[in-house]
Order: structure tokens, then C-alpha cells, then sequence
């Protein structure tokens, strides 16, 4: 039996990818920041709840000691993010970016990757078949970003795509430090989600189909590369 956990779960891409990684056969940890929202959701979906928020070393420490009370960890997925738009809904561009709203989003997206990545490597490394998906963004692509004419480029903000620039380069850090497990970024694409204001142009399925593939890859399989469903993505 695979157990996988993943953050952020109660609700979009993690809720979606809980569901067709169960249906799969894995055993799920539902990681959430809200006990009560995690627990319904874990309910919804036949999966274990964990409070975890990615952000707190205490929270994350204690998802760690009740995961491996459980009977261990094969598959961590880092999912948990945010975006951080303005309170009319829009992207923040350049000049509105501020170094508090910068850390705020690094915190989450990036020292939480590394947070629970520190946390979890030990239950990890006991496992036959370890796999690791960060989970990233189009965005983090600088060739993406630099092509003119192409929706990367002309979105505006910093503090996002930054983030997940950096999540790129501690998934590839990471995959040569531990070449026995399978760590990979993934791109789902623009997907409606509550970090966007359910502006994006896929569903949650479409969305979660790259992370369940990579969720499952063994190990013979692809690590330090980024992909979406299309295939290897330009750095």
C-alpha cells in the first residue's frame, strides 16, 4: 500500500488529486491548516486528516510524528500555495510589489516546500519507493516568461512566479542530494482555483492529471525535471 500525503488538500488541485490518487489505491493524508476543513473534506474523501500548515515548524513537526505513527510516508506532495492578489482580484504588478508581500508568499510557497520536505526526508528515505512532487508553475519558466507575446510574459506580477522559480531550483538541489528518490516540479496549468479567484481557463482535473502522474512514477522514473502534461518544460 502507497501512503501519500499531501498539503494543502482540503480543497482544488489537492482535493482533486487526494481523490484520484485514493481511487488509485494509495492511502491519503489530507494535509490542511484548518482542522475542521480537513477533517470534512478527509470524510468527503474516504482519506486520513493531518493539521498542517506549512508555514509553522510546531504544525508541521506533529504531522510528521502522526504520519509516522500511521505507518510511514511513500509519496509527499507539496502543494500548498498562494498567489497574492490584490483585494479588488487583481495580479500585483512590479510597482505594487513590497518585500513584506514577497516574504509572506516565499513563506508559503517556498520555505514551506522546504519545511516539509526537512521534515518528512526521514520517512521518506525509509521507504521502498520515495517520490516527491513540487508542486510549480508555467510561470517559473524564465524561458516562458521572456517570450514575448505568450501569456507568461504578459503577466505582471513578481512575487508568484519568483517563488516558483525558486521551487524549481530546490526541486533540482534536492533530486541530486537524494537521487534515491524521484522529486520532480510539475506545472498543472492555469486551473480554476480559490488562489486565483477562480480565474483560470482548466478544471481541477485537468489540472491534477500532471501531479497524479508524477505522484506515481517509480523508481525508474524521471527526477530534478519539470513537466506538465505535455511533456519536459523549459527552465
Amino acid at each position: 500500500m502507497t501512503t501519500t500525503l499531501i498539503t494543502g488538500a482540503n480543497k482544488g488541485l489537492g482535493f482533486e488529486t487526494a481523490r484520484r490518487l485514493i481511487a488509485a489505491g494509495h492511502t491519503v493524508y489530507v494535509g490542511s491548516r484548518d482542522a475542521g476543513r480537513g477533517r470534512v473534506a478527509a470524510e468527503a474523501l474516504g482519506a486520513r486528516p493531518v493539521l498542517l500548515d506549512v508555514t509553522d515548524d510546531a504544525s508541521v513537526a506533529a504531522a510528521a510524528k502522526t504520519v509516522e505513527a500511521g505507518g510511514g510516508l511513500d509519496v509527499l506532495i507539496n502543494n500548498a500555495g498562494i498567489e497574492g492578489r490584490a483585494r479588488d482580484g487583481g495580479v500585483v504588478g512590479a510597482a505594487g510589489t513590497t518585500a513584506d508581500m514577497m516574504r509572506e508568499i516565499f513563506e508559503t510557497n517556498v520555505f514551506g516546500v522546504v519545511r516539509v520536505t526537512h521534515a518528512f526526508l526521514p520517512l521518506l528515505q525509509r521507504s521502498a519507493a520515495p517520490v516527491v512532487v513540487n508542486v510549480s508553475s508555467g510561470l517559473a519558466s524564465l524561458t516562458r516568461v521572456t517570450a514575448h507575446g505568450t501569456p507568461a510574459y504578459a503577466y505582471p506580477g513578481v512575487a508568484y512566479p519568483a517563488s516558483k522559480t525558486a521551487v524549481n531550483m530546490v526541486t533540482v538541489q534536492y533530486a541530486k542530494a537524494f537521487p534515491n528518490i524521484r522529486i520532480n516540479a510539475v506545472e498543472p496549468g492555469y486551473t480554476a482555483t480559490d488562489l486565483n479567484g477562480r480565474t483560470g481557463t482548466q478544471t481541477v482535473e485537468e489540472g491534477a492529471e500532471i501531479i497524479v502522474r508524477m505522484a506515481q512514477v517509480g523508481p525508474d522514473g524521471p527526477t530534478g525535471g519539470y513537466f506538465d502534461v505535455e511533456g519536459t518544460l523549459p527552465w
